[in-house]
């Protein structure tokens, strides 16, 4: 049981590492601000900007709305978040993933969909409908799922 434990407590420990090397790779000065919001998203995953406040919060890191904000935006320049609207609700929400991905939303929830075949049949779609659309940066499917009730 104590192999367990080190064992948990060794990745825990190694997953903050790994993000406050993110977080100096980017460019940014590593503040604990920082390290605190990144660590909030690597667990969040997709978060709106009140779930995220909330969650700092209940951890007990207790910043300004402004603060946190301002280091979403900076996150999101350094490419370190992404951000995604929901097109039905304009709901936007915070990603920990940054590669070229799609989404699936499903009453309040997101879910990442990760198909190149996907994304490779709508680029050549595209590039067959309008060849002027070369320059294409990336390529985001949102599926929104019917609500049942």
């Amino acid at each position: 049981m104590r192999k367990i434990c080190n064992n948990f407590a060794k990745s825990i420990k190694s997953k903050a590492m790994e993000n406050t090397e993110k977080i100096k790779l980017a460019g940014l000065k590593l503040t604990p601000q920082r390290t605190a919001v990144y660590n909030a998203m690597t667990t969040l995953r997709h978060a709106k900007l009140d779930e995220i406040v909330d969650f700092l919060n209940k951890e007990g890191n207790m910043m300004t709305l402004s603060t946190i904000y301002r280091i979403l935006e900076s996150f999101c320049k350094a490419n370190l978040l992404s951000l995604v609207c929901r097109p039905d609700t304009g709901e936007c929400y915070y990603d920990i993933t940054v590669k070229e991905h799609h989404h699936v939303f499903e009453k309040g929830s997101i879910v990442d969909f990760d198909d190149q075949e996907l994304t490779n049949i709508v680029l050549d779609y595209l590039k067959k409908k309008n060849p002027e659309l070369k320059d294409i940066e990336r390529v985001q499917v949102q599926i929104i799922k019917q609500n049942k009730q």
